[in-house]
């Protein structure tokens, strides 16, 4: 039977990472604020995560799934499991902070906020952000805020496009109103065309500086760099396709492509793979299924301003 009462869901997808829920875990049952279940939602593992959880972890919601279906549909599977009014995405590949969830539901506390970004440091370095938010350009790329720079860079709450599904906050409301992760992604930019949904349908997104979390960025993907590869690309384009207003995006088209065709050349000549130019040629073969679920009324929201060449290197660590 489902737990009641609780505030927040914190949903954890695993696939493979017993290893990493061993440290995971004890970090979340440490936390200042215990007005939370955890729900792990196995993605068809082979390792013994599902028999460790449930003999270690009695506590925890586990739901198994045969096989790994993806990030995206796995953590709607978690969401539609439960009934808090807060739902929490975390990586396994994590270690949170006493007060982060204390931390997150804070941030939260502006009817209008319906999503909270939280300070991701680097694993190895943790005086270096991995992630202080998700923004956007013009030319479509989506980035994480403050990427490589020192955590003193990023100490002041803000408004950002979004959060980094690794260790985001969502208010259910929000969720009811504008939908879910987008199961057809089945990883990667996920949470971009949700921020970007959100945004079009009034919702901010507030940082909080204090939730902090270290992160192991990709642990998961590091085993398959050229199906990571493939999803951005894809799914970068499936994004634009859903969610860039037409007027503004005629504006933008020459950027979105030049910039596209330089980062299909860099990418194919760096990794001497074709995933990058497969996943855009999937993308526009495929467009169908990012069309079919554009509103009909698409409004334009507020994006970064491109990104001049030069600074890509420092702007393209993605989701």
């Amino acid at each position: 039977m489902q737990p009641r009462g609780y505030q927040t869901s914190i949903i954890i997808v695993n696939w493979n990472g017993r290893s990493w829920l061993e440290t995971c875990l004890p970090a979340l049952q440490d936390q200042t604020c215990q007005d939370f279940e955890i729900v792990v939602v196995d993605n068809g593992s082979a390792d013994d995560s599902a028999v460790w959880l449930a003999r270690h972890w009695p506590q925890v919601r586990l739901l198994t799934q045969s096989r790994n279906t993806g990030f995206a549909p796995a953590n709607n599977v978690g969401i539609q499991a439960t009934t808090t009014p807060y739902v929490v995405t975390l990586n396994n590949d994590t270690i949170v902070s006493p007060t982060w969830l204390a931390e997150m539901v804070t941030a939260m506390s502006e009817p209008d906020v319906g999503m909270v970004a939280a300070c991701i440091v680097q694993w190895s370095q943790p005086h270096l952000l991995d992630s202080a938010g998700i923004e956007v350009d013009r030319a479509g790329i989506a980035w994480q805020r403050g990427w490589n720079q020192t955590v003193a860079t990023a100490t002041t709450p803000a408004d950002v496009f979004g959060p980094s599904a690794a260790a985001a906050l969502y208010r259910r409301a929000m969720l009811d109103d504008i939908g879910l992760f987008d199961d057809d992604y089945f990883a990667y930019y996920e949470d971009v065309d949700l921020a970007w949904r959100a945004q079009q349908a009034g919702w901010r997104c507030r940082y909080a500086p204090a939730a902090q979390v270290q992160h192991w960025h990709s642990a998961t993907a590091a085993a398959m760099p050229a199906r990571k590869l493939y999803l951005i690309s894809r799914n970068k384009i499936w994004t634009l396709l859903k969610n860039y207003a037409v007027a503004s995006l005629w504006t933008a088209l020459p950027a979105i492509l030049a910039y596209d065709v330089l980062a299909t050349v860099y990418q194919t000549g760096r990794t001497r793979q074709t995933a990058a130019l497969r996943g855009r040629v999937d993308a526009l073969r495929y467009r169908h299924l990012a069309l079919a679920k554009r509103p009909s009324s698409v409004p334009p929201v507020p994006l970064s301003p491109i990104t001049p060449p030069w600074r890509l290197a420092a702007r393209t660590r993605h989701i």
